[in-house]
């Protein structure tokens, strides 16, 4: 799966790295590196959803990336 959209860092539950998808959903970033974890950088990450996760920030479903590049 493809998503394209921005890094956000939300201040919840200790901090926790977000990307807000172009599509429209807000998906909980797990996986990379450091270099992607920028508030505000757009990126296109590449992986999967985790359908069987549950985090303490519910901010949306863990997206677990693969690759990613910045646009």
């Amino acid at each position: 799966m493809k998503i394209t959209g921005r890094v956000v860092f939300r201040d919840l539950e200790g901090g926790v790295w977000v990307l807000e998808g172009d599509d429209g959903r807000t998906y909980q970033l797990a996986g990379g590196d450091r270099k992607i974890k920028k508030d505000g950088q757009r990126v296109e990450v590449q992986g999967d959803v985790a359908r069987d996760v549950m985090t303490a920030a519910m901010v949306g479903p863990v997206f677990n990336v693969a690759t990613y590049r910045f646009i």
